[in-house]
């Protein structure tokens, strides 16, 4: 049992002076490639953290549900009871719409909840890109479906397209931010040592092998601590923007524009909508190549790809912050083989491709960068490719 199940375990014994019946956990992702092209039916390419999420849950009968959250300074802070039949969007509001957002997702799907106490505890950091509401999600969908007598066999199983699904709906519909379906999918179906590549359109997965360790590679992970809301970004205009842009274009989604075509189809388009369909269409181009390479073996060749993909977000998508362009650039002039910003944008995370022998020099850059811009200092890391949602023994 990972340390967030830990957590879980004794914070819902504690609340509720009995064990739960389970214990659900998820986890966090790093997005390697393929930065907003999945709400453009493109492709991505994310893998998981180690850091998760993790939901304690017991069955009720009375159609409740309780909710509480184990903080990072030990304290529980509750939500109350809700009727689950009552749930509507706003309510109960704070962090507990993600919760709160799953059961009502399940029930307008049609699952019968019979109703549950919750208790949740994780180490995903919030605000930086991360995925920690993904996370969030997905460990309720799945300790509430246990509950409803649904429990999912694994990440292979049919009905885990299904719960992605609901966890995208309670954060679109529920919460108000319009993510697409990287998240979700990348919790619940990621497995050790491998990045999971996904074509949104038809819902095709691969595990493609990214062990870096084994060539002398670390991925460092720097959390800016600029923190950033989907919903009160300007996510929604970027993806409002594509959508125009597929309708002048005459096409179901920018996926549909291939790189052959992008200078005329670009002509076809007002000006402010150019660098939009200019990084989707790259972007989707670096992630099948990025498919290629490793499947080559070529890890450090994907370092270039990475670089690229930020350069593009920053100038075209316009999603980039001076923390994140500081982030990059320090660790590039250190040597690493390749950085970009991951996840949707305005703050959050950045990722590095480093050697193994380079990393802590890496590591000095970005934290003397950050230190001479007066920013705050950043959160750094080294992440692995880790195991997906699951039940936890």
């Amino acid at each position: 049992m990972n340390g967030a199940a830990e957590r879980a375990t004794k914070a819902f014994v504690a609340e509720h002076r009995a064990d739960p019946d389970a214990v659900w956990s998820a986890p966090g992702r790093v997005n390697l490639i393929g930065e907003h092209t999945d709400y453009n039916d493109g492709y991505v390419f994310p893998f998981a953290l180690p850091h998760r999420t993790a939901v304690a849950t017991r069955r009720r009968d009375d159609g409740l549900l309780t909710i509480a959250t184990h903080g990072s300074d030990g304290a529980l802070q509750r939500a109350g009871a809700v009727s689950l039949e009552a749930l509507e969007p706003g309510e109960p509001g704070g962090w507990a719409n993600y919760p709160a957002g799953v059961a009502w997702a399940l029930r307008e799907s049609g699952v019968t909840l019979p109703g549950a106490d919750l208790v949740i505890a994780g180490d995903v950091p919030t605000g930086a890109g991360l995925s920690s509401s993904a996370a969030l999600e997905c460990a309720t969908a799945l300790a509430l479906l246990d509950t409803a007598g649904r429990a999912l066999d694994g990440p292979e199983a049919p009905e885990v397209m299904d719960v992605a699904r609901w966890t995208r709906r309670a954060e679109n519909d529920f919460v108000g931010a319009p993510t697409g379906l990287l998240d979700q999918t990348a919790s619940l179906r990621c497995e050790p040592a491998h990045a999971l590549f996904f074509d949104i359109r038809s819902g095709d997965t691969a595990q493609v092998p990214f062990d870096a360790a084994g060539s002398e590679l670390e991925v460092l992970v720097v959390d800016t601590r600029a923190n950033h809301s989907h919903s009160e970004s300007g996510y929604g205009d970027r993806r409002r923007g594509c959508e125009q842009a597929a309708e002048l274009l005459g096409v179901p989604a920018l996926r549909d524009v291939t790189a052959a075509e992008l200078d005329s189809s670009l002509r076809e388009l007002p000006e402010r909508l150019r660098p939009l369909v200019r990084h989707v269409v790259t972007e989707n181009d670096r992630v099948l190549e990025t498919l290629r390479r490793l499947r080559r073996g070529e890890l450090t060749e994907v370092g270039e790809l990475l670089t690229a993909s930020h350069r593009s977000l920053r100038d075209d998508y316009r999603v980039s912050c001076e923390e994140l362009d500081v982030a990059v650039e320090a660790a590039l002039e250190s040597g690493a083989l390749g950085a970009r910003m991951t996840g949707g944008g305005f703050g959050g995370s950045a990722i590095a491709l480093v050697s193994s022998e380079l990393r802590p020099r890496t590591e000095r850059a970005v934290s003397e960068a950050f230190e001479r811009r007066g920013f705050t200092a950043p959160r750094l890391f080294t992440t692995v490719p880790s195991s997906g949602a699951g039940r936890e023994s």
